[in-house]
């Protein structure tokens, strides 16, 4: 099951590479604010003209986003719980430390493509007085990878399975709301979105086999 995890990452995060390739070579065209160059331009372009700007639905993922974020502020406020009470960062559950490793991974692909530029947005946002980097979609990816990798250790915390089941189906429907909210606001290119859940995929495939290895290590210990 790891190795096939690990493949599916691999292959999640190659094709995200060939993604790149293709958006700096293929149909790149002056379609973009500003004058800027977009890839894909043809089938970009179709879907940005079928959406349209819509501020409601950004408004909606903006929300969506923020409480992605206070779900990732509370695993990691029980971490510091955990510390606390345990005096010793080795006690801290090691489910925390992967989930914090995951959240940096996501925070170092975000600065690193705000400083490389992909794509642009297909839209200057009103408090922006330039276009800005949208490859991939960073909200997509937020939402993706902290409710994707919700979904895989809540039951860690939560042993009620009802709750458990309920708060693992909130965790999907946010995250689709999320990825097709983000795509039909009209503020990222249907490409920028493919990023992102590409890139996503691919860590979430990642800290699953992790989460696997680390329940295998903690069964074995039981056992002795």
């Amino acid at each position: 099951m790891k190795k096939g995890k690990m493949i599916s990452a691999a292959i999640c995060g190659a094709l995200f590479a060939v993604l790149i390739v293709l958006v700096k070579t293929v149909d790149v065209q002056q379609i973009g604010p500003e004058g800027t160059s977009i890839g894909f331009a043809g089938i970009n372009k179709a879907m940005h003209d079928a959406t349209g700007l819509n501020m409601i639905l950004y408004n909606i993922t903006e929300v969506l986003g923020l409480f992605a974020l206070a779900v990732a502020g509370c695993f990691a406020l029980l971490g510091f719980v955990q510390l606390i009470k345990r005096k010793s960062f080795a006690k801290v559950d090691p489910y925390i430390y992967a989930l914090a490793g995951l959240y940096v991974v996501v925070l170092a692909l975000y600065v690193i493509f705000e400083k490389v530029i992909i794509n642009y947005r297909p839209v200057i946002m009103p408090d922006e007085e330039h276009v800005e980097a949208s490859f991939p979609s960073s909200h997509t990816m937020l939402g993706f990878v902290i409710m994707g990798s919700t979904f895989i250790v809540i039951d860690k915390y939560i042993k009620n399975e009802s709750i458990c089941r309920s708060i693992r189906i909130v965790s999907i429907l946010i995250l689709i709301a999320i990825v097709f909210g983000r795509l039909f606001s009209g503020v990222h290119w249907l490409t920028d979105i493919l990023g992102g859940v590409l890139i996503s995929s691919a860590l979430l495939f990642i800290f699953s086999a992790v989460i696997g290895a680390l329940n295998k290590n903690k069964g074995s210990g039981s056992d002795e």
